[in-house]
């Protein structure tokens, strides 16, 4: 009885139902559709965007034209795409097919890929030359207001040294006339009990 209760429940067991052969059939299939695309490009942007933020807070010490262009630099790594399936115009990460076509040699598509990576990198960094054109000449004509305003501040506290009496120049008398040496009628009388 109990062996006939082993040998059901081995038999059992080992008999597969009828969705394992759908459950590992996708798995093994060389397609993928819309929905498995859409949700791999959805998990590569949350996790190049979070590089993105690790590269810019390890990159912020540095002196302003060298951290710039090196943030530049990883935006256009972490972000150009590359076409892999022309016919069914499917993209994946630059980056990620070169190291793939390298070091595994797996396709053809890797000097697509660093012509993509060079060209996208060309385009970032022109828009950044323009940008940085526009913000020179504005940074520096707020750095002359500000030296400007600074020695204005500097001109003002030093004339206010000269005011810092709390009743003007006159001193301890409160007319306007010098206070006389020696004078008797500002000597404090004390009452007498």
């Amino acid at each position: 009885m109990i062996a006939a209760g082993r040998l059901a429940l081995g038999q059992a067991w080992r008999a597969k139902s009828r969705y394992y052969k759908r459950l590992f059939a996708c798995l093994a299939m060389d397609t993928m559709t819309e929905n498995d695309y859409l949700i791999a490009w959805g998990l590569y942007a949350f996790a190049a965007v979070g590089c993105l933020l690790v590269g810019m807070r390890l990159t912020r010490w540095m002196w302003r034209w060298l951290r710039e262009p090196l943030r530049v630099l990883m935006a256009v790594l972490l972000f150009s795409p590359t076409i892999i399936d022309p016919v069914k115009a499917k993209v994946a990460p630059s980056i990620a097919i070169t190291a793939l076509d390298l070091a595994f040699k797996v396709g053809n598509n890797a000097w697509r890929a660093v012509s993509d990576l060079f060209m996208y990198g060309m385009i970032a960094f022109g828009i950044y030359l323009i940008f940085v054109l526009i913000r020179f000449p504005i940074e520096r004509a707020s750095r002359a207001r500000r030296e400007q305003a600074e020695a204005a501040k500097a001109a003002a506290r030093a004339d206010d040294r000269d005011d810092d009496q709390p009743f003007g120049a006159a001193g301890d008398d409160r007319y306007g006339r010098p206070p006389v040496p020696n004078n008797p009628q500002r000597m404090r009388v004390e009452p007498r009990l």
